[in-house]
């Protein structure tokens, strides 16, 4: 298999299992080996009580991207860390787009950056540090 093979194997099979980011309405765009792009609609239920979308929720989607970026690599892995800088605040209808990018993978360890974008608006940097823990998807 090519590494883009793997990379579309692997996310399938994380997919199956990935209730979560089923259950929030994401989608996956595009992934390659150590890259993926994903996104999310802010819902009605999304928006918290200063009716700006919720971080938390913001953080999940460049969560999911960083999640299927460091596994494109049939190498089961999880976040070891992650920190996210809230840039501008998104809105009900908002159309939420996060590419994860690899920025260096050294044994077991990993350091991917997400940029979460509405439209041209770049509304989140998320900085994920991820661990293979054995094991593979297939």
């Amino acid at each position: 298999m090519t590494p883009e093979e793997i990379a579309r194997a692997s996310a399938r099979a994380m997919w199956t299992d990935d209730h979560a980011s089923q259950a929030l309405g994401m989608s996956i765009d595009a992934v390659g080996p150590g890259t993926a792009t994903l996104r999310m609609t802010v819902r009605d239920d999304m928006v918290n009580g200063h009716a700006i979308g919720h971080g938390g929720l913001t953080f999940t989607l460049a969560d999911s991207a960083f999640a299927f970026a460091c596994n494109s690599y049939n190498r089961r892995t999880v976040a070891a860390g992650a920190e996210i800088r809230f840039r501008t605040p998104t809105r009900a209808g908002d159309v939420l787009v996060a590419r994860a990018v690899e920025r260096e993978r050294d044994d077991r360890d990993g350091t991917y950056d997400v940029t979460v974008t509405a439209g041209d608006t770049v509304v989140a940097t998320f900085v994920g540090r991820s661990r293979e823990i054995g094991g593979a998807f297939w």
